[in-house]
């Protein structure tokens, strides 16, 4: 960033963002811009810009379709006004369990840096009380206006997001069952008998695979019937988390009992055995 603006001053701030610390950290700002990519984290954002009396330039993204508004600008709706409740946990996977087209987060980064340059400089209209949504495939774009609800009344301090998400108790009933790399690699060894599924995409297996079935992750709903239930079944992907919902939402809908996840995915595969796998 310095190499293509000597001029910008960057503060690199380490750490992650909870109810403890958000207000000190955001306090020093004039405009908050949301690039997260999970619930608890942005209704955190959301309520300490509210507090602050802060705008939120906010931004989302989600395969090949991305968000862009602005909350909180002078008494503006806010994100507790276009959501006022998060969806149930595990419903919307997060930018690396769902994947999203490359070029996505750069159109909605320049869309949300857009809107920054507007409310410093007072030009234009910013996005308040209405949410841009764009759509890759097709390259529609438009313009949906939503009410302001007040919600802002209904916020007088930072919670327990994860709480607020359901993502505590989501937890607490289900313990994920997984078998890191090197399991896998002893069950190859002693030539013992199960299923290895990939569920990543297509040009994701091209890049690098493990061999084993290619299920990708849109289709597992559509091929029950191809997933044993009387030997043990591997579920893989690049990193481990959309394969870890497959294996929550195949034990909770269809009564599986003998799915794990392969823990940390082929990223792991390439760090801790095949080391001269290719990694993206």
């Amino acid at each position: 960033l310095k190499e293509q603006n000597p001029h910008i001053k960057i503060q690199v701030i380490e750490g992650k963002l909870i109810s403890s610390n958000t207000l000190e950290l955001l306090k020093p700002f004039d405009i908050v811009v949301d690039c997260t990519d999970n619930f608890p984290t942005r209704y955190l954002l959301n309520d300490a810009c509210v507090l602050l009396d802060k705008p939120l330039v906010y931004g989302s993204i989600f395969r090949y379709e991305g968000q862009v508004a602005v909350f909180n600008w002078k008494q503006s709706a806010n994100y507790r006004d276009l959501y006022p409740a998060p969806p149930a946990p595990d419903a919307v996977p997060n930018c690396e369990e769902g994947g999203v087209l490359g070029v996505l987060p750069g159109i909605i980064g320049c869309l949300q840096a857009n809107e920054v340059i507007k409310i410093i400089a007072g030009i234009g209209e910013p996005l308040t009380n209405k949410v841009l949504l764009t759509d890759t495939l097709n390259l529609e774009t438009r313009v949906v206006k939503f009410p302001n609800r007040n919600e802002r009344n209904s916020i007088k301090k930072l919670i327990d997001y994860d709480s607020f998400c359901g993502l505590q108790e989501s937890k607490k009933n289900m313990d994920l069952k997984e078998v890191t790399v090197i399991e896998l690699q002893q069950l190859r060894e002693n030539g013992e008998d199960f299923q290895l599924i990939d569920v990543r995409e297509q040009y994701e297996r091209e890049i690098c695979h493990i061999n084993g079935e290619h299920i990708p992750l849109a289709e597992i709903p559509h091929c029950i019937d191809k997933i044993s239930r009387h030997k043990k079944v591997i579920i893989h992907c690049r990193s481990g988390s959309r394969s870890g919902n497959t294996v929550k939402w195949l034990e909770r809908n269809h009564n599986f009992e003998n799915v794990y996840n392969l823990k940390g995915g082929i990223l792991a595969w390439a760090d801790q055995i095949d080391t001269s796998m290719s990694k993206y």
